[in-house]
């Protein structure tokens, strides 16, 4: 190694400058936010309602946590959005990954206009399905029951899915499935022993994306599951409010509580994340 290789990269000032700035954002955008619905959810109404802004809580005190289980049956809606944003996405990624291999691999007829239609149902609002859905589900009697949220949220999460998966699979070497088949494996044995391995990256970023959107659906929970045994943790944080009450410190520790999945998922998986953030920008 020379010299050079060896030294440390400079920075313009122009780049310090960017990087410096970038931090700022990151931290103000992401992590503020977070941190102050923390310290809102440690506040009484009293400190909440000071002015001056009082930044920090007098005491830790947890009894807005304890409210949120006492006050509504938040555990029950935690188990609903669990059970709810799990089983639709296994159901979506059961799918999404032959789809996306046949897409990618296969000689499908009209492969273009697939991927098109795919795209352009990715980008039908919510809102104008809600109708359609509800008659649908009323007729078979599924309100007010998971799969009323599971069967929507897999098929509105599916676009993204394939999309994901497909640029996955088309970065992968054909020969590999090749050399996989010439061994005796069939073309189903070459995508789970081979393609699926080698695209943990892409079927976890998938599944991640699936998740939470299906943790933060707001609208089709609220209209479809209107037993309160049956809310989502998305609803069942507004049930908080009164018709002359918003006790701000008791939905910020219900948010706080909400928001532990999802930031242990990506806690957990953020490696994979990143990489198939980084690698689904192949082209397919």
């Amino acid at each position: 190694m020379t010299a050079e290789q060896a030294a440390p990269e400079r920075l313009s000032p122009g780049d310090r400058v960017g990087r410096v700035l970038g931090l700022s954002a990151l931290i103000v955008g992401g992590f503020f936010p977070l941190v102050w619905m923390i310290l809102t959810s440690l506040k009484t109404e009293a400190e909440l309602q000071k002015f001056p802004v009082q930044y920090l809580p007098g005491a830790l005190d947890f009894a807005n946590y304890t409210r949120v289980f006492t006050e509504q049956p938040f555990a029950r809606f935690f188990f609903n959005s669990l059970t709810v944003s799990l089983l639709s996405t296994l159901l979506c990624i059961a799918v999404a990954v032959p789809a996306a291999y046949a897409l990618a691999r296969l000689q499908v007829w009209g492969r273009g206009a697939l991927l098109t239609a795919v795209v352009a149902f990715s980008m039908f609002p919510v809102v104008s399905l809600l109708v359609p859905l509800f008659r649908l589900f009323r007729g078979a009697d599924l309100l007010n029951s998971y799969p009323a949220l599971i069967l929507p949220y897999a098929a509105l999460s599916l676009p993204v899915a394939i999309l994901t998966l497909v640029a996955f699979f088309s970065a992968i070497p054909r020969d590999l499935e090749a050399a996989a088949m010439v061994d005796g494996t069939s073309r189903v044995g070459a995508l789970w022993r081979v393609v699926l391995p080698l695209s943990a990256p892409g079927v976890v970023t998938a599944a991640l994306l699936i998740f939470v959107n299906s943790w933060n659906e707001f609208l089709l929970a609220l209209s479809f599951n209107t037993k309160l045994d049956m809310r989502t943790v998305s609803v069942g944080v507004t049930l908080y409010q009164g018709e002359f009450a918003f006790p701000w410190p008791l939905i910020a520790a219900a948010v706080v509580i909400a928001t532990i999945p999802v930031v242990a998922l990506i806690a957990i998986f953020q490696r994979r994340f990143v990489a198939g953030l980084t690698a689904g920008g192949v082209k397919a």
